[in-house]
């Protein structure tokens, strides 16, 4: 009995459990605020800022994310693959060289 509540599911259920309930609790005793409009217009400083004037380049945004996922899993496959003999840790710098080096065109973009 005691290795079935101490078991790694139930564990979790309950945690998951009892964090809505708090979630719950806590979005009933929370005080509700008046939507006025003035809340509901977007803050930019004070000014009044017209929104078709933000263009955001997602594009680029994107090939940055790409880089740092690239070199966010290769700090993490060197940094697990460093015991292993051979050439495994060469191989992965390998491969991320040349998916970098495949990316560097699309960075380029306007």
């Amino acid at each position: 009995m005691q290795d079935i509540i101490a078991s790694l599911p139930i564990v979790f259920l309950t945690a998951l459990i009892v964090s809505l309930v708090f979630y719950w609790i806590g979005g009933k005793i929370a005080p509700k605020g008046k939507k006025t409009p003035g809340k509901l217009t977007t803050y930019a400083c004070g000014e009044e800022y017209p929104p078709e004037k933000l263009q955001l380049n997602i594009q680029k945004f994107f090939i940055y994310a790409v880089y740092f996922m690239i070199f966010d899993i290769l700090a993490f496959m060197l940094a697990v693959s460093f015991m292993s003999p051979g050439l495994i840790p060469a191989l992965y710098a390998l491969i991320t060289l040349s998916a970098v080096v495949l990316l560097l065109p699309l960075l380029k973009l306007d």
